[in-house]
């Protein structure tokens, strides 16, 4: 069916196997909802496309790459590459989504400024303005805020959303205007996996890659003998990655054991699924690595030659036993032993991990645990194995021309978590926030959302970038609208595996749109006319207008960037395969296994600024431990060999954390400050007399990616319902029937959705789906409810101090029939 009309009759596409037998003119991995539909457009004179667009889906972090067809200026068909052979053509529900976006007639599409109304008020006024009086306002605010000798009490925060290398020309605005508070997402997404990575490897990135590694001929992590996912739930967050997964698992015969308190569409194509409590994973593989080592399944040779601190290791977890991970997990001790001996056993095995472990209270310590696991057992630096933590930001800083001007001493930052921004504005600890720009939305993506809500409404300046008015425009002064992802040229990046791809623009730009990038440039020259303390030139020679140019900027960032020089647009544009980085040069095929012994990752290494070494640790080595490595850690009250601890809402009463008064340095991320905190300490299991259960947040369906989903017909037809998951016999407890409309409250607040009875997840367990917010008024038309965000019931005084990394994966919640 390649080059047909995608309706979103089906939730994952695969054009190949639909041509291939023509009686079947659909195929669906997914299952079919509606069933297929004749394709007769192939030799249409109406439906025969004038030209084909390659681009990509840019809903969710899989990045797929797009055939987009067009006739007579408007999108008529959408379809995968079957020339990449780990796409095979395929594609999910969300690719049909993509021109619902650029054709919604509910897109911004001209600048707006707050006329009246109380901010957040569903009855605010805007009014359109011209992008240069936009751009005025916000700079002239901006700089009376420097002027006045409150600089740092200005903040950014970007988002997965935007184009690469928007935040490189956000953190060089920032740098020029003297504030340290340019942040990204990654406290809502997945920084935790990265710092542990970059910690315990030298790099922050996914380790291995998906396909044949161009350097040795091999395949990657096609080749793996054993797959442990730990809280992910691939078929329907990364589905085309994890249909490849599939396929090789059909030659391999490869064992894939799925880790997560419910059975998800991923943990239904296990061979083995394992239910362990909401945030104590960190509790299950310290008792796998004891076992390993106490039954010596350890890799000798590799641990000997590339390890630091093994000796130390095993002495640190010997009372770790699998026994005592029952205890807390609620998983079996055999069940552990089993997993240790198979995960040991199998060569290669390789790792996979996503938000169900960065969404936790000990995220960068559970993920330095599972590098230890990869590491005793030689599983890092193979093909088919490593550690392959999805992380949220683009690998390694995307690098401009230096600054030619002397620019002002950056204070400290704010803390880098769980949302600080509200904190800041509320309390003014350590200082108030003043004026803040979002590319995200943070009333649906911030833990404690009522606190992030009281926080905007009393915020000075507010300037929101985005598609729809969502819920954070209400709260805005200035709304800026930006470019879909049908609208750009430039680079995408399937998360994963550091695969990088050129994209065209396939659609004109929506009314009065800007690309992201072009509206910082413009920005830096409004600095540039209103600036009375600066010359113009401090501003915009810093910001050429050139660069509005995607071609231009790109190759800047190429030539500025190490381990970039073969990644040039000519080169990616030419290929229906992603190049990975890093490919420091034209000839380099781009590194696809990270520390493998290979000449192509050596050059890469060097190119990093580590020559002759492997890892790119101070050391060379993995370090697991190290004295320097233990001190920098326990500055903030972390060690380098983590100690068990916990939410203090998961049910049993276990060791958790608490946090000191004062900040001190981040020694993860050094611009900022944190708390200290103190690992251990006795929990309580007083909370659960009147809240028994433990809920849990996380993505809807294969349909929803964030919230933007939310704002398309399809989206809202196929999951515009919030539906809870509980156990039956949980539900019957509570006097609750199967498709109630329910309310969920927890000690922070209350929310409602439709209770749907599944078996396959824990008793003690619910779990509810996020990304629903009341201004989604596309599902009015399906009579959908319009939902409170979910957030609104997890805490965030309990967050990973290190990564900032906010705890949506347990809170204490009862539920009953509404």
């Amino acid at each position: 069916m390649q080059g047909a009309v995608i309706s979103g009759a089906s939730l994952f596409v695969d054009p190949a196997a639909a041509a291939a037998d023509p009686a079947q003119p659909d195929a669906h991995h997914g299952g079919p909802i509606g069933g297929g539909a004749l394709n007769f457009t192939t030799d249409s004179a109406a439906l025969h496309p004038d030209t084909v667009v390659s681009t990509a889906c840019q809903f969710c972090n899989s990045n797929c790459r797009l055939k987009v067809g067009i006739r007579a200026g408007r999108v008529i068909s959408v379809s995968g590459d079957p020339d990449d052979p780990v796409q095979a053509g395929n594609f999910c529900v969300k690719a049909s989504m993509m021109p619902e976006l650029a054709y919604s007639p509910l897109r911004l599409t001209t600048p707006l400024r707050r006329v009246s109304g109380a901010k957040g008020s569903k009855d605010s006024r805007f009014e359109p303005v011209s992008w240069d009086d936009a751009l005025d306002l916000i700079a002239d605010r901006l700089l009376r805020l420097r002027d006045s000798g409150q600089v740092k009490s200005i903040a950014n925060r970007t988002t997965g959303r935007l184009p690469r290398g928007t935040g490189s020309l956000v953190a060089r605005l920032f740098a020029l205007l003297g504030s340290p508070n340019n942040t990204d997402v990654g406290p809502v997404c997945n920084d935790a996996g990265g710092d542990a990575l970059a910690t315990t490897f030298g790099l922050g990135n996914f380790t291995n890659g998906y396909g044949v590694d161009a350097a040795t001929g091999r395949e990657d992590l096609g080749a793996a003998k054993y797959l442990l996912f730990l809280g992910t739930n691939q078929a329907e967050t990364h589905p085309v990655t994890f249909d490849y997964l599939l396929r090789s698992r059909a030659k391999t015969k490869a064992k894939l054991v799925v880790v997560d308190p419910r059975r998800t569409p991923t943990g239904a194509a296990a061979d083995t699924w394992v239910a362990p409590k909401p945030h104590t994973d960190l509790a299950l593989v310290l008792g796998m690595l004891q076992h390993i080592i106490a039954r010596d399944l350890h890799d000798k040779a590799f641990v000997r030659r590339w390890v630091l601190g093994f000796a130390e290791l095993r002495d640190h977890v010997k009372d770790y036993t699998p026994d005592w991970a029952a205890g807390v997990t609620g998983v079996p001790a055999a069940t552990i032993r089993q997993l240790a001996e198979d995960y040991a056993t199998a060569k290669p095995a390789a790792i996979f991990c996503n938000a169900g472990i960065s969404h936790q209270l000990g995220a960068f310590d559970t993920y330095r645990v599972l590098t230890f696991l990869a590491a005793v057992t030689g599983n890092i630096g193979v093909p088919g194995g490593g550690c392959n933590f999805m992380h949220n930001t683009w690998p390694g800083d995307l690098r401009l021309p230096e600054l030619t001007v002397a620019t002002p001493p950056l204070e400290q930052a704010l803390p880098v978590g769980p949302d600080y921004f509200a904190e800041s504005i509320l309390t003014g600890r350590p200082y108030p926030l003043k004026a803040v720009i979002t590319e995200g939305n943070p009333l649906i993506s911030s833990a404690n959302t009522n606190k992030v809500r009281e926080a905007f409404e009393k915020l000075d300046f507010y300037v929101y970038t985005g598609l729809f008015m969502e819920e954070a425009a209400y709260y805005a002064d200035v709304i800026l609208p930006v470019c879909s992802g049908l609208e750009l040229d430039g680079v995408y990046m399937r998360r994963d595996d550091r695969a990088i791809r050129w994209q065209h623009a396939a659609v004109p730009r929506a009314g009065q749109c800007k690309p992201d990038w072009e509206i910082w440039i413009d920005l830096a020259h409004a600095f540039g006319r209103l600036d009375r303390k600066k010359p113009a030139g401090y501003w915009t020679d810093a910001f050429p207008q050139s660069w509005k140019d995607y071609s231009q900027l790109w190759a800047e960032f190429v030539e500025h960037t190490p381990a970039m020089g073969g990644m040039t647009q000519q080169r990616m544009d030419a290929r229906a395969e992603p190049l990975r980085w890093p490919c420091p040069a034209p000839s380099h095929p781009g590194v696809s296994t990270l520390y493998l012994d290979h000449p192509s990752w050596y050059e890469a290494a060097a190119a990093l600024g580590a020559p002759g070494k492997r890892f790119l640790t101070p050391s060379g080595n993995v370090e697991i431990f190290t004295p320097e490595l233990d001190r920098k850690l326990a500055a903030a009250g972390h060690r380098a060999l983590p100690v068990f601890y916990t939410h203090p809402e998961v049910t049993g009463a276990n060791p958790t954390i608490a946090y000191e008064p004062g900040f001190v340095t981040n020694p993860v991320n050094p611009q900022a400050v944190t708390h200290k905190v103190r690992l251990g300490v006795p929990g309580s299991d007083a909370v659960h007399r009147d809240f028994p259960l433990m809920g849990m947040t996380g993505r809807p369906s294969v349909v929803h990616f964030a919230s933007v989903t939310h704002w398309t017909p399809t989206g809202e037809q196929l999951n515009g319902i919030r539906l809870v998951q509980v156990h039956p016999d949980t539900a019957r407890r509570f006097g609750i029937g199967d498709r109630d409309t329910v309310v969920v409250e927890s000690p922070r607040g209350k929310v409602t959705g439709t209770a749907l009875f599944w078996p396959a997840i824990r008793p003690d367990t619910i779990f509810v789906p996020n990304t629903f917010g009341p201004a989604q008024q596309v599902g009015d038309q399906f009579g959908d409810p319009r939902y409170e965000a979910v957030n609104g019931l997890v805490d965030d005084a309990f967050y990973d101090n290190l990564s900032g990394q906010q705890a949506y994966k347990c809170f204490a919640c009862r539920i009953s029939k509404a």
